[in-house]
């Protein structure tokens, strides 16, 4: 078995998906994976493979104009999962995309087809879940600052929601896990910075209690019945590794 492996941005993957395709090996010979490898095959041949913008170009242009715009889109979404087979299974979409064309997303007699489906669920929902639970903190009066974890690169599309509701403000939501962020200066267009492990560390102070989130703790607090108070359901609506920075679940006293 080939294994090709890259990082895990965008136009790695592209160029890593480039790369198999025109290797010539066979499909079914074929494997993708992002680094950090966990487990190496014993009789499994590695071969890296650095990110390229005309190569992820190519891809990008084949798969709006052979497939769908439908299917392009729908595969950057899914390349931000966290999923371990994630890069494979949007190969093996591709496959059968360009052989079948649109209509692969509806598909569901190939298992990889169902296997897609689920991991673009995934994060989705991954999505939705830091959309509603991602909390500001208010920094020097005139910067609000939001710290989050997520398993799979959703900073994009969590970081959407919010420029066409807070276009006035200047805001900064980092993501920890990945050592991102996004910067929105007031009434401008946000752009990605990444972060180093310095910039993250020194970051972290900006979590900083304020008024604001003092009084909703406070409120979340008294107005919550103990008596109908459901824990595996709230566990099941809202997972335990996502509270982390959400102000009602610290443990800070108010």
């Amino acid at each position: 078995m080939y294994v090709y492996t890259c990082k895990s941005d965008y136009d790695s993957m592209l160029s890593c998906i480039y790369e198999a395709w025109a290797s010539g090996k066979g499909h079914k010979n074929i494997k993708l994976c992002v680094e950090p490898v966990e487990q190496f095959g014993l009789f499994d041949e590695y071969i890296h493979v650095d990110a390229d913008e005309s190569k992820a170009e190519k891809v990008s242009s084949a798969v709006w104009h052979k497939i769908s715009p439908q299917v392009y889109w729908e595969i950057s979404y899914a390349l931000l999962s966290f999923e371990e087979d994630a890069l494979d299974i949007v190969y093996r979409l591709l496959i059968l995309g360009f052989h079948f064309g649109p209509k692969v997303l509806d598909m569901v007699q190939y298992r990889e087809v169902i296997r897609f489906r689920e991991i673009r669920k995934l994060v989705s929902r991954e999505a939705h879940s830091f959309r509603e639970f991602l909390r500001f903190y208010c920094v020097n009066d005139n910067l609000y600052v939001a710290h989050f974890e997520p398993r799979s690169r959703v900073l994009m599309p969590v970081a959407s929601y919010f420029t066409e509701r807070m276009p006035s403000e200047n805001w900064m939501i980092i993501d920890d896990t990945h050592r991102e962020a996004i910067v929105h200066p007031k009434d401008e267009e946000c752009y990605l910075r990444i972060l180093t492990e310095e910039e993250t560390k020194a970051l972290l102070a900006t979590e900083q209690e304020d008024y604001y989130s003092r009084l909703w703790r406070n409120y979340f607090r008294t107005m919550g019945i103990s008596q109908r108070e459901n824990r595996a359901c709230q566990n099941n609506h809202f997972p335990l590794w996502m509270r982390k920075h959400v102000t009602e679940f610290r443990e800070t006293e108010a």
